[in-house]
């Protein structure tokens, strides 16, 4: 793991926090030789999950799709 004087890091701290994140290796940040802070990249964003077709080999169609569900004459709407 590199290491970097706080003094150092102070002065150039957005270029070092970039660099961190473009290259992904840790620094740890010194004070007086001893460790203050340790500067780690990043995790990885999750990646979207698309709803279309999150639900694909979930349902069976057991049966006739085709036909009604009931008969007409049960129906109170057609009377």
């Amino acid at each position: 793991m590199e290491t970097m004087p706080i003094s150092k890091f102070k002065a150039t701290c957005l270029a070092t926090l970039e660099r961190v994140r473009r290259t992904g290796r840790p620094l740890r940040v010194t004070r007086f030789g001893k460790p203050v802070a340790d500067v780690v990249p990043p995790a990885p964003e999750p990646q979207a999950r698309s709803w279309l077709g999150s639900l694909r080999g979930t349902a069976r169609i057991e049966g006739d799709i085709t036909r009604p569900s009931s008969e007409l004459v049960d129906w109170d709407a057609t009377r």
